[in-house]
């Protein structure tokens, strides 16, 4: 089945140009099936990008998707144009007394930065303790993780001495939790971040039940409340390149970046990169949205 989203939404002819199924408003609307409605709460400098890249992931479920995309009021975007925005995304305060299925919270380039002194961040406070009581399960990416971890239940933020950048090998601990159904034993995922969640909060609170670790990359998947609360610490949604074009970006910027280990082959920046982590990435979306999303909600929400 596939996700719902506007025909004009950039992303839409890439999807289809990419044999993904996509459908528009006007041919949802025949089907008598209620679609699971997917709130994105999109923190990433470049939008486009990231609807792409979580659209791509979201259309390999069989399950019928209407996605809502999310901005914050306290914060302008200085990378995505304001008529995009004003076009197909909703602010917190439209949107507040609604109920969703789930919420996926991106990624942002912020793990430099304290929590409190992100611009934006008691707006987000208050929508991740909205989503206790009116999204059936949230899934946290990257700094969102670390956020969500930090927030909910009080797990540091560590910096690390230089930027995670790469392709890193993970293996699966619980392997009976639905969400790493159908999971290798190892598996492979990007990663990109100059900060992690503390590693020793997450192992003394019970709340949390890890689910893959990466001894290079730390923890990757772990989950609170039976999964009302999913963190992932990378980027399973990226593209080919992302990483690519992220290092390069920071060459340009002067940043001496180390180049993204396990990604180039033979680590030539020349080289086109690897994709090794595709159906992994299918795999736990496809997961979450089944066993956590919509074998649990309500089907009046």
């Amino acid at each position: 089945m596939p996700i719902k989203i506007p025909r004009d939404l950039p992303a839409y002819s890439q999807l289809e140009s990419e044999n993904i199924f996509v459908m528009d408003e006007k041919k949802a609307l025949s089907q008598e099936i209620r679609p699971l409605q997917i709130l994105i709460l999109n923190l990433m400098p470049l939008k486009e990008l990231t609807e792409l890249d979580i659209l791509r992931s979201l259309a390999n479920t069989p399950i019928q998707i209407d996605v809502m995309f999310l901005q914050m009021e306290t914060h302008v975007s200085k990378h995505t144009s304001a008529s995009h925005l004003e076009k197909f995304y909703v602010t917190f305060s439209e949107i507040k007394d609604r109920k969703f299925d789930g919420m996926i919270i991106t990624g942002a380039p912020l793990e430099k930065i304290d929590f409190e002194d992100v611009t934006y961040w008691d707006e987000l406070t208050k929508v991740m303790s909205w989503s206790q009581e009116h999204v059936t399960s949230n899934l946290y990416i990257c700094w969102a993780a670390q956020a969500g971890m930090y927030y909910h239940y009080g797990v540091r933020k560590k910096f690390l001495k230089e930027k995670l950048s790469g392709v890193y090998l993970h293996h699966v601990i619980h392997r009976k939790d639905p969400l790493v159904r159908g999971f290798d034993d190892y598996f492979y995922a990007p990663h990109s971040r100059y900060s992690e969640a503390s590693r020793e909060d997450i192992l003394s609170n019970n709340t949390f039940k890890i689910l893959a670790d990466s001894k290079e990359a730390g923890i990757y998947i772990a989950t609170a409340e039976n999964g009302k609360n999913v963190f992932v610490m990378g980027h399973p949604e990226y593209d080919r390149y992302t990483l690519d074009n992220e290092y390069k970006r920071d060459i340009h910027k002067g940043l001496s970046p180390n180049i993204p280990v396990h990604y180039y082959p033979e680590n030539d920046p020349e080289n086109r990169p690897r994709m090794q982590w595709r159906s992994h990435a299918n795999a736990l979306y496809t997961n979450w949205l089944n066993y956590y999303v919509y074998q649990v909600t309500p089907y009046i929400l």
